[in-house]
């Protein structure tokens, strides 16, 4: 028989312990998976072991909190989502759970997928495993807010890059833009890129600056994100960095363009949770007009331009009634630049 804890812990505990357990996770890429933490805790309230899943197909957090742990009966578990209950490349977290006597299972978040929302918390009741919702569902999604948007939207999380002076340019009229932002920021930007799944940027930026997309930071041992290039009608240059990195290239629908929301569509039923926008005033104003940005990050480089050269999001600005309205979520020094962080007011 299944041991009972008669010693809760209360509201303080659990929410330092699933701050830590979302901690665990901060170096994880298993996308499209959700990063999951998980602490198992003794009936006298002491952590014994702290697990996370790192990359696809390998274990997951239950199970690494779990692995190798003796006399678990009687204990509680803290995990950021429900324990999964399905066998895919991993077997079911809610058996390793049952099978290791664990008493309580602390929840940070539903599962919000509608394929399996809800049946891991019940196979665990069914067990006679107490589960206890803790109502932190904040603190977990913000750590994995592509995730979880995907599995409401079928659609990534989608972020709009821009560096730019403080009066709103990204280049000069010759073209040159190296560089606006300082080193700082330009750091502070590729740990941006390693945050989403995928970046893309227009066939112009392709030309224009033959970029690499890649995260180039010290000690980074992540994933890469996914390249993406929304093309027009012209061929791209044969000898353009990215095309090494197989990326996804996006053709016209009709016309010269892009279709913002098919292509978003698309990315998403790839199994990409999340996408960073960083090329072009082109792309910008495709996305913006298309209400696909989710947040906004624009790092205001400490220069002035003094003129109009390449202003950050082309189209024409007609009247102030055309202006969106921003909420603004974050606003910090980065070097002797500034980085904000918004949303913008959604068209519907």
């Amino acid at each position: 028989m299944r041991r009972t804890v008669d010693n809760p812990l209360d509201g303080a505990a659990v929410d330092r312990l699933m701050r830590r357990a979302v901690e665990a996770t901060s170096n994880t890429y298993p996308h499209p998976n959700p990063r999951v933490g998980a602490i198992v805790i003794s009936p006298d309230g002491a952590v014994r072991q702290v697990g996370a899943h790192e990359r696809p197909g390998m274990p997951h957090a239950e199970r690494l909190a779990l692995a190798g742990l003796e006399n678990t009966d009687g204990d509680s578990m803290v995990v950021t989502l429900e324990p999964c209950n399905h066998h895919g490349r991993t077997p079911p977290c809610t058996d390793a759970i049952i099978e290791a006597g664990i008493s309580r299972v602390y929840v940070g978040m539903v599962d919000p997928d509608e394929r399996v929302r809800g049946r891991g918390i019940a196979t665990l009741q069914a067990a006679g495993v107490e589960v206890v919702e803790t109502g932190l569902s904040d603190i977990v999604e913000s750590n994995d807010r592509g995730y979880y948007h995907h599995r409401r939207t079928g659609r990534p999380f989608v972020t709009l890059k821009l560096a730019t002076t403080i009066d709103g340019q990204i280049a000069a009229l010759d073209g040159t833009s190296r560089w606006i932002t300082s080193s700082e920021a330009r750091q502070d930007a590729h740990q941006l890129r390693a945050s989403h799944d995928a970046i893309v940027v227009g066939a112009g930026t392709v030309r224009t600056d033959n970029p690499e997309l890649t995260v180039r930071t010290e000690g980074w041992d992540g994933p890469q994100p996914i390249p993406v290039i929304f093309k027009g009608t012209q061929d791209l240059p044969t000898d353009a960095q990215l095309l090494r990195r197989e990326p996804i290239v996006m053709e016209p629908d009709t016309g010269n363009a892009v279709s913002v929301k098919k292509a978003i569509t698309n990315l998403g039923t790839e199994g990409i949770t999340s996408v960073l926008v960083e090329g072009g005033a082109q792309i910008a104003h495709s996305f913006i007009e298309a209400d696909a940005v989710d947040e906004l990050v624009v790092y205001l480089g400490a220069k002035m331009a003094g003129g109009v050269g390449l202003p950050a999001i082309s189209g024409a600005f007609t009247s102030i009634g055309d202006a969106r309205r921003l909420t603004f979520t974050d606003v910090e020094r980065v070097g002797p630049d500034i980085k904000i962080t918004a949303r913008i007011e959604r068209n519907t």
